[in-house]
């Protein structure tokens, strides 16, 4: 290490204070975090491209500095899909330091890899205060049994009105319009129910027929429509 002459003619002085860093809360422990190994929680976080046009959902589960688990979800830009799908293999097994100075291919993944740092490094995580924390695996009991991310995508406009296209119940399919043409329910298909008996050998009609199901007062509807068609 290079000095000045101005500091190497310094006369030294003791320092005095030395109480470490203060504590944060981690799967239940307060720790003194010195280094990266001393860090553990499982977080989400959010993140955004430059242009705006998509964003990411990142959730991490870290366990002693490493992060042993990642969920990637992302909407809006194509091209985002298959960012996730390389950031998903550069992040496990990587120290959160590490992952934060890695290109995880989209801005968006990027931007929500810098949010959690933030999170887990000042011990804000999900699981602060949760007796060792959670299970590698948790991550994906936000996917539920059918393992798709939840979406909600909605359209509409003021000449003909709104359109529900995506619910996190499934793909709509129908919407039940009431007697003054408003919406009163819809009908939807849980796609990741019905992919998964298709794969078990259901034939694909029967599969989509089983995992079709309504919320609201579809039943009382005067008409029906195709929310994607005129």
């Amino acid at each position: 290490m290079i000095y000045s002459s101005e500091v190497e003619s310094m006369c030294p002085v003791a320092k005095g204070a030395d109480h470490g860093p203060a504590p944060i809360p981690e799967e239940g422990r307060w720790v003194q975090a010195k280094q990266i190994g001393d860090i553990s929680g499982l977080t989400h976080g959010v993140g955004w491209c430059a242009p705006q046009q998509g964003g990411c959902k990142l959730t991490l589960n870290v366990k002693e500095g490493v992060i042993e688990e990642a969920l990637i979800e992302t909407v809006g830009c194509s091209g985002m899909t298959h960012s996730a799908a390389m950031a998903a293999e550069i992040l496990q097994g990587k120290t959160i330091l590490e992952a934060l100075n890695t290109d995880l291919v989209c801005d968006a993944i990027n931007t929500a890899m810098r949010e959690l740092f933030l999170q887990i490094a000042y011990g804000r995580t999900q699981t602060a205060f949760s007796e060792g924390g959670l299970p590698v695996g948790a991550g994906l009991e936000d996917l539920g049994k059918g393992l798709r991310s939840q979406i909600g995508t909605m359209y509409g406009t003021k000449a003909k009105g709104v359109r529900y296209l995506e619910m996190a119940e499934g793909y709509v399919t129908r919407l039940a319009l009431g007697k003054d043409d408003t919406i009163i329910g819809y009908e939807f298909v849980n796609l990741g129910k019905a992919m998964q008996a298709i794969k078990k050998g259901t034939d694909a009609n029967e599969a989509i027929r089983a995992a079709t199901g309504s919320y609201g007062r579809f039943d009382e509807a005067a008409k029906y429509i195709d929310p994607r068609e005129e």
